[in-house]
């Protein structure tokens, strides 16, 4: 059986955020570069260790446990698609911590470490704004289309992939994978931590199996502790998707205030300023909430806008955690 049959049998999506089928993602650049018209003689292969979100720490996990996995399906990426070459972007502090190790599991093979700049921030694991760090320009988005999978690196198709999805190829090209993936639980519980766990477990399962269930009243955020959507204890009876984070919040210890000033400031600070909406958005929004007297009515109305007109995730995600925040928790918690 071919590593692409292996891939849909297995159903594997990737593990970036956004939970893409891998297999439709591989042959969408197989296609453009057999594209005669297109001009497409080469194509690349990138593995995204960027994890710059906070409260996101599974890629870092599997690169100190098993980066032999994910060198290996990354390899695996390159013969099926005869790249020339595969880039493995690299979180500053995991290259600190793992170089040696990857560089010795690298030798020998097309995989080249590239190491995320310190300044590149947040939005530099954006994959878009990965191939510009990659090709040396300046660190934002791409406007889309086109995707990366049809002109990405140097205008040429590229395979794009997350740390774990390159673990999980790996894993099913050796028929091992079990249906299972990592979560992140962090916050305000005894046991935090990287677990790998079956795939289809709740989020309140993920928190009894980890010894992690709050015995206070709490709050959660899944996906992240920036653009994670907010959900209160009653509502954990859905599946932790996206990036499988789990962050644990004590209604006694974070008023309203506390917590929605500390994604505005993550917000102010990460964006790149590339576009309006976002750049002045967002300092608009931090004004807003800074004043004794919030005019919630052009709080609401900038968080719309900033959703329904920013360039990239970045600025469109703003609304996710302030929204879910005062819909599912606000009343609790003020």
């Amino acid at each position: 059986m071919d590593i692409l049959s292996k891939i849909k049998k297995a159903n594997l999506v990737g593990r970036g955020g956004a939970g893409f089928p891998v297999a439709k993602k591989w042959s969408s650049v197989a296609k453009a570069l057999a594209d005669k018209d297109a001009g497409n003689k080469e194509c690349y292969v990138v593995c995204n260790a960027a994890e710059g979100e906070p409260g996101v720490n599974k890629d870092g996990y599997i690169l100190e446990h098993y980066a032999d996995r994910v060198i290996d399906g990354m390899k695996i990426a390159i013969n099926f698609l005869g790249a020339k070459k595969g880039y493995l972007y690299l979180n500053h502090s995991y290259y600190k911590k793992l170089h040696k190790k990857l560089s010795v599991l690298s030798e020998n093979s097309k995989i080249e470490i590239f190491v995320k700049p310190i300044k590149a921030g947040y939005i530099g694991g954006e994959e878009s704004a990965v191939l510009n760090a990659i090709e040396g320009k300046r660190i934002e988005p791409r406007l889309k289309p086109p995707f990366p999978t049809a002109r990405g690196l140097w205008n040429h198709p590229t395979l794009i992939n997350n740390v774990e999805t390159f673990y999980n190829v790996s894993l099913a090209a050796a028929d091992q994978y079990a249906n299972k993936r990592f979560y992140t639980v962090t916050g305000d519980c005894p046991n935090e931590g990287v677990y790998e766990l079956p795939d289809n477990l709740t989020i309140e399962k993920i928190l009894k199996l980890t010894k992690n269930y709050p015995k206070f009243s709490f709050f959660v955020q899944i996906g992240g502790l920036a653009s994670g959507e907010v959900l209160n204890s009653s509502q954990l009876k859905r599946q932790a998707l996206g990036a499988g984070s789990i962050a644990v919040y004590s209604l006694a210890k974070n008023n309203y205030k506390k917590t929605i000033k500390s994604w505005l400031d993550f917000f102010v600070n990460e964006s790149c300023g590339q576009c309006t909406p976002c750049r002045e958005g967002v300092y608009r929004l931090n004004e807003v909430f800074s004043k004794e007297n919030i005019d919630w009515r052009l709080f609401n109305n900038l968080l719309d806008n900033l959703s329904d007109t920013s360039f990239c995730a970045l600025g469109a995600s703003v609304s996710s955690p302030i929204k879910s925040f005062i819909k599912n928790v606000y009343s609790d918690i003020k």
